[in-house]
């Protein structure tokens, strides 16, 4: 038997993200300037297919040829007569539904696989009926043959996202291992030059070690010279798909030059052109239709380095966003309320768009419930950045059944159920606006000039002078790397749960019944840290899978450690007989206990950032993140408890947009597996063939390295 956390259930919830009211809302110009910016996000979304694993580009072309034949209710006559049981088809569509979801064959949250839920013989079977099989068999039987067997292979290897013999990556060639993304991360930092847009591919060359750092470039190699450094380092641009970005529709200037540099970037490869393009983003305020395109997140790097592709285009949600703009404006209030020295914080809090959206267009792995963005520290710490909430999101993620609420005592779950939304959606705000915004990176540049005083500045968990800092062209991913983005999520998410308790965050919040949301919030986030276990990988390595999960266990981890019974975790026999685990929070203690161990966590996690303390941040860090089945508590026990009784995270159908005639239309789909299916087979009908072919070629170019 499998484990059914590879599976993707037959009754997995789908939901439609709901944006007609406010696309409607948008004028002419803003409609076409919306849909434009969502074709540029689709299209340079499908490097994420090649991004994610080596089948994934091959599995997504097979289910497009079908579905471009066939509909998904025209199929099920088709798979009835191949022998396929209802149920079977059912977890086909699901299958294929979570293919498009996940830009490929590897869950967005959390980094394992997942294989279709019926016999492999049945799959083929369906294949081989398809209409599209019957047009064009030799080619159907090609791809068929190029992709089934990963498609279900569940090697512990191939069980989850890593690097070397840890996992699946092909943000590296197959042969390279820790030290070799060491390496060239030394190298590119000498150099200045950024791992944002590369993929690494080591090769040998006369019993040497070459590496290609492949930049996401639509300039096709010999377009630009050839760089070559010992041990040889040999520069190779690598196409990935993208669509030109019109500047035609663009609002004002600020979205012009943004536009201008951020085809620059793709074009050449120019992660400077799109830091550009990033800080005229930042200068467009407040505008109607929001949008940010490139490589972005690095969280399924396994080394931490390299951005995954993501586009987003949204429309502002005003009444939510008046809300949003009375936390900004009491940022400088709050951010001296944060547990460490004024030093550590920034020399001047830049004060962002802080704005809710709903979104239109979201182009990547999956969607997240709210961003803080540019990731480019040197901009954020100096220049400024961006928060969003997205509400349409919001608003269908995490809504849940009473029947389905795990871990709870009874008396918590209506508790739970009335303001889980509201308490999300603050935690949102401050993880985002003053987690991600806050905090000094102390740093010497290529002149020796430093931003803060050397002399001065006392490091409060030493009590001396500060002795270590950024130096020249370091950044946060490069200097801490494969712990970078979870120790970074830890970091915003304590500062959610910290600030929530202030009386200023109660005044913005503005609601009746405060004391229960607030003390929601944080019990809502402990839940959620039992919940994380699921994401235990336990086949090459005893660790969580995916950084916000890791960074809600040691949170989990900090909050038990405060002892005095402030949490309580235990495992107990469910209803139906079977394991279960229940926790407890003691209220009365959350402003003191609660408050004071993470107080003192918080400051010790932003000192080991602000500092460049590798050495002392990974101690921290990796300590409380160990999954064990000793002492106090049997982790590795509770998370085959969580995987039983694990609730699958939701999967969004997004609308399309159309130009018919001189207006844009918007197509929607129903919050169905079928919707999903059909919104992604209408999103390039206009030239399949030719995108379908680019893909495979991709795809087979970089086979060979993979082995």
């Amino acid at each position: 038997m499998v484990d059914s956390q590879y599976y993707l259930p037959n009754d997995i919830g789908v939901s439609a993200l709901d944006c007609g009211e406010a696309f409607r809302l948008l004028s002419p110009q803003e409609k076409m300037y919306a849909h434009y910016l969502s074709r540029a996000a689709w299209y340079g979304g499908l490097a994420v297919l090649l991004q994610t694993s080596p089948e994934s580009a091959n599995i997504f072309v097979l289910l497009q040829r079908i579905f471009r034949k066939q509909t998904p209710s025209q199929l099920a006559q088709v798979a009835t007569a191949a022998g396929l049981s209802s149920e079977d088809y059912q977890a086909f569509l699901v299958y294929a539904a979570g293919l498009y979801a996940n830009m490929g064959n590897y869950k967005s949250f959390g980094d394992t696989k997942f294989i279709p839920n019926l016999p492999k013989d049945k799959l083929e079977a369906l294949v081989r009926a398809s209409q599209a099989f019957q047009e064009q068999s030799a080619e159907m039987e090609a791809l068929w043959d190029s992709c089934s067997c990963l498609l279900y292979s569940l090697e512990d290897r191939q069980k989850q996202l890593g690097l070397g013999d840890k996992g699946i990556t092909t943000y590296f060639s197959g042969n390279c291992c820790l030290e070799d993304a060491e390496l060239a991360q030394k190298f590119l930092d000498s150099k200045k030059l950024s791992a944002y847009n590369t993929r690494l591919f080591k090769r040998d060359d006369g019993g040497k070690a070459c590496y290609e750092v492949r930049l996401a470039s639509a300039v096709q190699k010999g377009a630009n010279p050839q760089i070559t450094f010992h041990p040889p380092f040999h520069f190779q641009n690598s196409r990935f798909v993208s669509k030109i970005l019109t500047q035609a529709y663009a609002a004002n200037e600020n979205q012009r030059k943004m536009l201008e540099e951020y085809r620059r970037s793709f074009t050449l490869g120019s992660v400077e052109a799109h830091k550009e393009g990033s800080r005229y983003w930042i200068k467009d305020k407040g505008p109607i239709v929001e949008s940010y395109i490139g490589f972005i997140e690095s969280y399924r790097d396994p080394f931490g380095s390299r951005g995954e592709f993501e586009g987003f285009v949204a429309v502002v949600n005003k009444a939510m966003s008046e809300r949003f703009a009375k936390l900004v404006s009491s940022a400088e209030v709050l951010l001296p309320e944060l547990p460490w020295p004024r030093e550590f914080e920034k020399d001047t809090f830049l004060k962002p768009d802080f704005t809710s959206l709903d979104v239109l267009t979201f182009a990547g792995s999956g969607i997240p419930a709210g961003i803080n963005i540019p990731n480019y520290d040197d901009i954020r710490q100096s220049e400024g950045f961006k928060n969003v909430s997205l509400g349409n999101v919001l608003a269908v993620a995490y809504a849940t059944q009473k029947e389905k609420l795990t871990f709870l005592e009874e008396d918590d779950k209506d508790l739970f159920i009335k303001w889980k939304g509201p308490s999300f959606e603050v935690q949102v705000g401050l993880h985002e606006l003053l987690g991600h915004g806050s905090g000094k990176l102390f740093v010497q540049d290529d002149k020796g000039k430093f931003n803060f005083d050397q002399s001065k500045v006392i490091n409060p968990e030493t009590g001396e002078p500060v002795s270590s800092w950024y130096r020249g062209s370091e950044t946060w991913d490069s200097k801490f790397s494969t712990i970078a983005s979870t120790y970074e999520e830890c970091r915003a998410e304590c500062v959610g749960l910290y600030l929530c308790l202030n009386k200023q965050v109660l005044r913005y919040c503005d609601t009746d019944g405060l004391g229960y949301k607030i003390c929601l919030s944080v019990n809502m986030t402990v839940r959620r840290c039992i919940q994380c276990m699921s994401y235990v990988c336990v086949y090459v390595c005893v660790c969580l899978s995916q950084a916000h999960m890791q960074a809600r266990f040691v949170i989990l981890r900090v909050l038990l450690e405060a002892g005095e019974g402030l949490v309580g975790l235990e495992e107990v026999t469910g209803k139906d007989g079977m394991p279960d685990a229940r926790i407890t929070l003691d209220r009365s203690k959350i402003h003191t206990v609660g408050k004071n161990a993470i107080h003192r966590f918080l400051c010790k996690l932003q000192v080991f950032k602000s500092t460049a303390d590798v050495d002392g941040g990974r101690a921290l860090y990796d300590g409380y993140s160990t999954v064990s089945d000793s002492g106090a508590y049997n982790f590795l026990r509770l998370r085959e408890t969580v995987l039983l009784r694990k609730e699958v995270r939701k999967m969004f159908v997004q609308a399309n947009t159309r130009v018919s005639g001189d207006s844009v239309e918007l197509v929607e789909y129903e919050g169905t597996v079928a919707g999903l299916i059909s919104s992604f087979t209408e999103r390039f009908q206009d030239d399949a063939e030719q995108l379908e072919a680019d893909l495979l070629e991709l795809s087979k170019r970089d086979a060979p390295c993979w082995c």
